[in-house]
C-alpha cells in the first residue's frame, strides 16, 4: 500500500516532463490518479476499522461481559448516608427499618407505582417519621457514588472487543437522579434496568429479558454481581458468574476466564 501511493504521488512529476499529443491528458490523469488512490485507501481502512472494532484481541470464550450496578460499578452506601443525618438512634434505626431494609425499597426498583407511592408506604411503617423519611427519600440519590475504575473498566473491555451490558435493580427515581454517577453507560452495548422491565432480580423473567432482547449466548456470557442469590439465578440459564467483592478481585476472576 506505501509503495502503492509512493507511485501514485510520483506520477504527476513524471508526465508533466512528458512531450507529445497526449502529454496534457496523461498529466491531467496522473493528477487525478495522486487524488484518488490517497482517498481510495482512507475510504477501506475505515471500513476495516468499522468491520473489524469488535474483533477481539484476547483469547477467551467469553464473548458477552454483564455487569450489576450497586457495589459493581458505583458505590450503594445507604447507611453513612443516613448517618449524615444526626438522627437519635432509636429513630435511625426505625427510619432503616422502614426505608432501605424494606419490602418497599427493594419493590421500588420495580417501579411498577410512581415514587410517591413508595415514600406513601415508608410513611406507613414509621408515621412518627413522617417528615424526615421524605427528606430521607427526597435525597436518596445520594446513596449512590460513582467509582472511579467503572467507565476506565467498562470502556477497556469494550476496546478489547468484548460486548458490555448491564443488568441493574433499579429505581426510576434514583435513574433519573443519577446519571452523572454513571457514565460508563455511553459505552455499554445495551442495559436492562429492573425499573424499565418492571422485572427484578433475582426473579428469572429479568434474565430471560436480558438474553431474549439481545441474543445472548449464555455460555459465552460472564455476570457480575455482589449478591449471591443474583448469581445463581443468572446460572440457572447457563450463564457464567463472578460474585464480586472488590475490582481486584473480580478482574482476577475474570483474567481465570481468558478476559485480560
Amino acid at each position: 500500500m506505501i509503495i502503492l501511493l509512493l507511485l501514485a504521488c510520483s506520477m504527476p512529476m513524471f508526465f508533466a516532463f512528458g512531450k507529445g499529443p497526449d502529454s496534457q491528458s496523461n498529466f491531467k490523469a496522473a493528477i487525478a490518479v495522486a487524488i484518488m488512490v490517497p482517498v481510495l485507501a482512507y475510504a477501506m481502512w475505515m471500513v476495516y476499522r468499522i468491520l473489524n472494532k469488535n474483533k477481539k484481541v484476547v483469547d477467551s470464550d467469553m464473548e458477552n461481559i454483564i455487569f450489576d450496578v450497586g457495589q459493581v460499578l458505583v458505590k450503594y452506601d445507604w447507611e453513612t448516608y443516613l448517618d449524615s443525618f444526626g438522627f437519635p438512634k432509636e429513630e435511625r434505626d426505625t427510619i432503616a427499618k422502614a426505608v432501605f431494609l424494606s419490602d418497599v425499597w427493594n419493590e421500588r426498583d420495580r417501579s411498577s407505582q410512581d415514587e410517591q407511592y413508595y415514600v406513601d408506604e415508608m410513611v406507613k411503617a414509621a408515621p412518627q417519621y413522617e417528615k424526615d423519611i421524605r427528606e430521607v427519600m427526597r435525597r436518596s440519590n445520594e446513596t449512590v457514588e460513582k467509582m472511579d475504575y467503572a467507565e476506565t473498566w467498562v470502556k477497556y473491555l469494550k476496546d478489547k472487543g468484548y460486548h458490555v451490558y448491564i443488568l441493574s435493580n433499579y429505581a426510576t427515581d434514583t435513574l433519573n437522579r443519577t446519571q452523572e454517577q454513571l457514565p460508563f453507560l455511553k459505552h455499554v452495548d445495551g442495559a436492562v434496568f429492573s425499573c424499565q422491565v418492571k422485572q427484578i432480580k433475582p426473579e428469572p423473567d429479568i434474565y430471560q429479558t436480558l438474553i431474549s432482547r439481545y441474543h445472548l449466548n449464555p455460555e459465552k456470557s460472564v455476570f457480575l454481581d455482589d449478591r449471591k442469590e443474583n448469581c445463581e439465578a443468572a446460572e440457572k440459564f447457563g450463564i457464567h458468574t463472578i460474585q464480586f467483592h472488590n475490582f481486584k478481585q473480580a478482574a482476577a476472576e475474570l483474567e481465570k476466564m481468558g478476559v485480560k
